[in-house]
Order: structure tokens, then C-alpha cells, then sequence
């Protein structure tokens, strides 16, 4: 029937529909060919960049090389021979590879710890020429003390005096003294390992170093926080089953948040200098059996004078004067950044995804009990507004 005011609409011809039809199964087969090249790029890419990554076969071959080296005499170290000899510090996984640091799970006398270094080889670090000018290990003290003096003030732009360098310096020399000596000086190139060697008389927020064999050092395992936990940090795995009652976790968690605070007051008034942290995110941090919050990745930890080198660059933005998460102003007069850093820790621990407060909400709706968390999350909130 004919429509009122007009006539039947026009059906599309014969040679119109071939056409569409045409360019509809031109379209897909253009689909599926860029779908079948991205999937197969992405396929060599992932093959090339992670294939080296995290390997067990490629974790074997370092951990050997290392032995070997041990064994004709390059290097030496307390955990050496649990290592190389009597296989007492044992292999277990690759946890993190990335441009030659590499992280290692290992089983020591049957507790967990990690291997952390730098560089792959030994050889890799740069070797104290002054091994190749003497020949006997009568170097005096104080020369030695005063070479990881100045290598100290070039890693964390610190001048230190001769009685904090224990940690850091071993004076127990015997027939193998150059080993000892090239060994300390490869963990000398390492930023954490100064690090956790110098902190750990004096804060309880850091990795305990356990030992180390030439370029490889020890240290505690501990669990580290995800973004994607409920909780930031799997309760169970650091404390145990005890904790899976919700209001256990949200004492626990209320624990861990006021460690937290602890630890960023700790880092900026309890040293000389204060240290500023600017790569701060779940993965680098972890919770000790009593719930206390440890820094476990420090490499973008810098004290008060090298934080002001780093933020004192040539500007034309402000964006110009970001280092990480450590942030200056640029002044568009001189077009330089300030060297005064305009945010702090906390300020960017609740810039980057409100960690504890997220935490507490969430255990809010869950639980009988909200003012333990209110209260809590009033604390931050204010302490975290006085400090702006």
C-alpha cells in the first residue's frame, strides 16, 4: 500500500548492495590483517624485550659466572662459600631484571632472602686502580677510609666521617685482601646498598643487609605491597592466617598506616639531611612480621644536597622541574628550577591513588566499628594539609 502524502520508499538496486557488500568484506579483511601484524609485532617484541627477563636459565649463568670468579680468586664475600661451596644460600627465582639489576629469591639456611645487583658482571663495575700500583695489602687505613669517604659523597652527595663508614668498610684483611678490596668497591657503586648499609644501625625502615659475594648483596625477603591488593599488602603472607577477621585487618591496617607516618617523619627529620623519596609507589615498600613499613627500592632515594643538584636544572615550565615524583617550580625569570623541592613524601603518597585512604574506605563499609578508621583517616588528612 502507498503511503499517504508519498509513494513507497526506494530499495537500494542490485549493483548498490554488491558494492556495500564489497566494502564491507574489504573492511574486515583490512581488520584482520592489521589485527593479525599488531598481534604478531607484539608477539616479537614481547620474545625479544622479556625473553631475557626474569629467566631462570639466564639467573643460572650469572650466579655461575659469579662462582667461578669467586673461585679463581676475583672476588670473595661472606656468603661466597654458602653460595659457590657448600650450598647453603640456594637459587630459587628471578624476581626483577631491568638493564643489569638484577633481583634474585634465594633460600639461606633455610629462610628466604634476596640478591640484589646493580650490574650482571663483575667486571661490569669500574676497579680501583690502586689495586694495580701495590702488591701487598700495606695500604694504610686511612687512605682506604678516605677513598669510600669521597666515593660515598659521589653516590649520595654526603660527607661523612671515618666513624660512620663501618658498615661500609671491613678491615679484616688476609692473603685475599685484593679480592676484598675490588668486592667492596663494586657494592660501593651500588645506591642501595650504601643505602641499607649506612641506615640500617639507625632505622628500622630499611632493608637489613645479610651479606655479600663480590658484587651480589643480601638482604632480608620481605612482602611487597601491590596496587592491585585489596590492602595494598597480603596480610596473610607477612603475618600470617591470625589476620583474616575483618576487624584484624583493620587493626592492621591502621598499624601499617601509622608506620607509614612513622617512617616519612623518620626520613625527614631524624638525619642530618633529609631524605626525599621519588619513585613512591606500593611495589617499593613492604611490611615486616610486626607491621612495620620498610623501604625495599631506594634507587630514587636522594639526601637533601644531591636532592637540590638534581631539581636544579635549566626550565622553560614547570613541568621542566619534575624529577619523578620529587617536584620543583621553575622561576621564569631566570628560567631555572628552584632547588627547594615543592612537594613531600606524604603529599605524594596521597597524590598517587590516596594509598591508605582507600584502604580505610574501604574497610569502613565493612565493618561494625568505623571510628578506628575515621579517626585514622582524619590524621592523615590533617597532617597531610599542614604539610602543604
Amino acid at each position: 500500500f502507498g503511503r499517504k502524502g508519498g509513494g513507497r520508499g526506494k530499495l537500494p538496486s542490485n549493483s548498490s548492495r554488491r558494492i556495500w557488500r564489497r566494502c564491507t568484506l574489504l573492511f574486515f579483511l583490512c581488520w584482520a590483517a592489521c589485527w593479525l601484524l599488531g598481534s604478531t609485532f607484539l608477539f616479537l617484541v614481547h620474545r625479544s624485550v622479556f625473553s631475557e627477563r626474569c629467566t631462570d636459565e639466564k639467573s643460572h649463568r650469572i650466579l655461575a659466572r659469579l662462582c667461578l670468579d669467586y673461585s679463581k680468586g676475583a672476588l670473595t664475600g661472606d656468603l661466597c662459600e654458602d653460595l659457590c661451596v657448600t650450598q647453603k644460600l640456594v637459587y630459587k627465582q628471578c624476581l626483577y631484571y631491568d638493564r643489569g639489576k638484577k633481583v634474585i629469591q634465594a633460600d639461606w639456611k633455610g629462610q628466604p632472602v634476596i640478591l640484589k645487583s646493580k650490574k650482571e658482571i663483575f667486571s661490569s663495575y669500574q676497579r680501583l686502580r690502586l689495586l694495580d700500583e701495590v702488591e701487598t695489602p700495606d695500604i694504610p687505613e686511612t687512605e682506604l677510609l678516605l677513598m669510600v669517604a669521597l666515593e660515598v659523597k659521589n653516590v649520595l652527595g654526603l660527607e661523612l666521617s671515618n666513624n660512620t663508614m663501618g658498615p661500609l668498610w671491613t678491615r679484616r684483611r688476609d692473603l685475599h685482601w685484593k679480592a676484598q678490596v675490588a668486592s667492596m668497591w663494586s657494592l660501593l657503586q651500588q645506591e642501595e646498598y650504601i643505602y641499607f648499609s649506612l641506615l640500617q644501625d639507625f632505622s628500622k625502615h630499611v632493608l637489613r643487609v645479610i651479606g655479600s659475594c663480590g658484587h651480589f648483596y643480601a638482604v632480608e625477603y620481605l612482602t611487597a605491597g601491590h596496587a592491585w591488593h585489596k590492602t595494598i599488602f597480603p596480610l596473610e603472607d607477612a603475618v600470617g592466617p591470625s589476620f583474616t577477621g575483618t576487624k584484624r585487618k583493620v587493626k592492621a591496617i591502621t598499624d601499617i598506616a601509622l608506620s607509614f607516618l612513622d617512617m616519612v617523619n623518620h626520613f625527614d627529620n631524624d638525619f642530618s639531611h633529609r631524605l626525599h623519596l621519588c619513585d613512591i609507589k606500593p611495589e617499593n615498600f613492604a611490611i615486616r612480621n610486626d607491621l612495620t613499613v620498610v623501604a625495599i627500592d631506594v634507587d630514587m632515594a636522594f639526601f637533601e644536597p644531591k636532592m637540590r643538584d638534581i631539581l636544579e636544572q635549566n626550565c622553560t615550565e614547570d613541568e621542566d622541574c619534575n624529577f619523578f615524583d620529587c617536584f620543583s617550580k621553575c622561576d621564569l625569570r631566570i628560567r631555572k628550577c628552584g632547588a627547594e623541592r615543592a612537594n613531600n613524601n606524604l603529599q605524594v603518597k596521597f597524590s598517587t591513588g590516596n594509598l591508605w585512604l582507600v584502604q580505610a574506605t574501604a574497610l569502613h563499609n565493612r565493618t561494625k566499628q568505623p571510628w578506628r578508621i575515621w579517626a585514622l583517616v582524619s590524621t592523615l588528612g590533617s597532617v597531610y594539609w599542614k604539610l602543604g
